[in-house]
């Protein structure tokens, strides 16, 4: 398994915190769309298939810290 790139940590780590690819967009100045790119090249990077694999296995190998995802104050509401 190759490292992540910079752009890879940042943006998967702004997922991890339940950040959709359109508000992680808007906050980088990119499109959705290259959110979406930046993220595959993530999960092939560590071998993982989806969002929530991804970031388990970044937090396993040390990419990701425990203490950069932030817990939300109150729980979310079920959808309807």
């Amino acid at each position: 398994m190759r490292s992540l790139t910079a752009r890879q940590r940042q943006v998967l780590l702004l997922a991890a915190n339940g950040n959709t690819n359109a508000a992680i967009a808007g906050r980088l100045g990119v499109s959705p769309h290259s959110v979406g790119e930046i993220l595959t090249a993530a999960y092939r990077r560590l071998g993982a298939s989806d969002r929530a694999q991804a970031v388990a296995i970044a937090l396993a190998v040390g990419e990701l810290g425990v203490h950069q995802i932030h817990i939300p104050n109150e729980p979310r509401e079920a959808a309807a």
